[in-house]
């Protein structure tokens, strides 16, 4: 079995090169609805790359250090603009009724990076290494217990909440929005209610 062979055939059968890096759009991808889900994957790629550095410094360096605090807020700031754009991305696509059309995978899919994407910032607040971090593991733990999922998941215990939100979580998380964008570029963007039927190009 070639996996490299098989790759090739399911993304030549799956997406061409004009939908994986399209040179005409349609003229209604110029509205602001369809700016959401851009400005969500731009923050993510903030994320990712300001938490790589914090996780290779460590607490000292970016609870004590000018630089480490800059890149500790551009990595909070990000959070905050990620779900945001992310919570928009969510309900302008509702409102366009995005599953239309045979697309509800990619519907399912982002719904289930949305939910990875929460569970992801609850273990970046308990990763925190401050007073803030302690006192919502100690509250989180009653709620995990409640769930019953405290034998699996332990809100205070350091080590598994760091490894989950450093290495497992971000990991899902970059595959299922991987996956997402690649549903949308087999698909394209999803036509407005009421365009549907019109062929309009951007020149």
């Amino acid at each position: 079995m070639n996996l490299t062979r098989q790759a090739q055939r399911v993304l030549t059968d799956n997406l061409s090169l004009e939908d994986a890096l399209p040179t005409r759009m349609p003229v209604y991808v110029s509205s602001v609805a369809y700016l959401w889900g851009v400005a969500a994957l731009s923050a993510l790629a903030a994320l990712i790359g300001s938490g790589v550095v914090l996780a290779v410094f460590g607490p000292d360096w970016y609870h004590l250090s000018r630089v480490g605090h800059f890149v500790n807020s551009v990595h909070f700031w990000s959070v905050q603009v990620f779900f945001a754009a992310l919570v928009l991305h969510l309900v302008t696509k509702y409102l366009m009724a995005a599953w239309r059309d045979g697309r509800w995978k990619t519907w399912m899919v982002g719904a289930l990076a949305m939910a990875v994407a929460f569970f992801t910032g609850l273990t970046g607040f308990l990763s925190q290494t401050n007073w803030d971090a302690q006192w919502i593991a100690v509250q989180a733990k009653d709620a995990m217990n409640a769930l019953g999922v405290g034998a699996f998941f332990n809100t205070m215990d350091t080590g598994q909440v760091l490894t989950l939100h450093v290495v497992v979580l971000p990991l899902a998380l970059s595959l299922l929005v991987g996956l997402h964008l690649f549903l949308v570029r087999r698909e394209g963007p999803v036509v407005p209610i009421d365009s549907e039927g019109r062929d309009e190009q951007a020149n």
